[in-house]
């Protein structure tokens, strides 16, 4: 996703708070032409935030997964082609659920012979338009606030695979608790994807460093690698290299 205009994140507002909203009200509410509304409409189609009804639109996500998709994306995109770049042809890796960690598949594009082992629905799309990926989506319960398929199952199938990297996203990290998030589900699936690699690479903007979630994934020292952006401060990524994690920051 390419990021969002002030008036375009407005609409999505509307639409978390009025389900169906027509065209005619948000050209109101908005105080703009209704042919203005409806290029915001398609754009927002286009970037998979919305879908398209008769007269209006409602919310493709869920409203957690919509606020997720609608934050940093500048910075989200770096995050995701810098760790693409660590892809090459013929690797096996595992992607795990996550806005961040999701948009690696943008950039897997050009690359050839992949094999993806993943929970996110995220990246469906890409492995759509993408003939050289090759996508296996892990069976289990789908939580549309993740879009992800979590549970017994899919922990029992993440067992049939080895992969040479995992590439992993998380609600919150710190130095003392490591990687943690919300979902009790969503942390046997991360740790689970992390245990099946030989190299764990933590893709997660900035404004997650000091957030600490409910459930704790992984100490930090067991990460090889956190990709993030500029603005956290370098002092914090020295304090990361000394504990034995390579840092980039982009």
């Amino acid at each position: 996703m390419n990021g969002i205009t002030k008036r375009e994140d407005q609409i999505l507002e509307l639409l978390r708070n009025g389900s169906d909203v027509s065209v005619s009200r948000l050209s109101e509410i908005l105080d703009v032409s209704v042919v203005t509304v409806r290029a915001d409409l398609k754009l927002l189609e286009d970037k998979g935030l919305i879908l398209r009804t008769r007269g209006g639109a409602v919310p493709a996500f869920h409203p957690d997964m919509l606020d997720k998709k609608s934050s940093r994306n500048p910075e989200k995109e770096r995050i995701a082609k810098a760790a693409a770049a660590l892809v090459s042809d013929g690797d096996q890796i595992m992607i795990t659920n996550g806005t961040t960690s999701a948009l690696v598949g943008r950039y897997l594009l050009g690359k050839r012979d992949l094999q993806v082992v993943t929970n996110s629905t995220l990246l469906l799309p890409y492995a759509r338009v993408n003939p050289h990926l090759k996508l296996t989506l892990i069976g289990g319960e789908f939580r549309p606030s993740a879009e992800a398929l979590v549970g017994p199952e899919a922990i029992r199938r993440l067992d049939q695979y080895h992969v040479s990297m995992t590439i992993s996203g998380t609600d919150g990290f710190t130095l003392e608790y490591g990687m943690t998030t919300h979902l009790i589900e969503n942390a046997e699936m991360v740790r689970k994807m992390c245990e099946q690699a030989e190299k764990r690479v933590l893709v997660v903007d900035s404004s997650k460093f000091g957030k600490k979630g409910f459930i704790k994934i992984l100490p930090i020292e067991k990460i090889d690698m956190i990709i993030t952006d500029t603005d956290l401060p370098e002092s914090i990524a020295a304090e990361f290299r000394e504990r034995g994690v390579e840092v980039l920051r982009v």
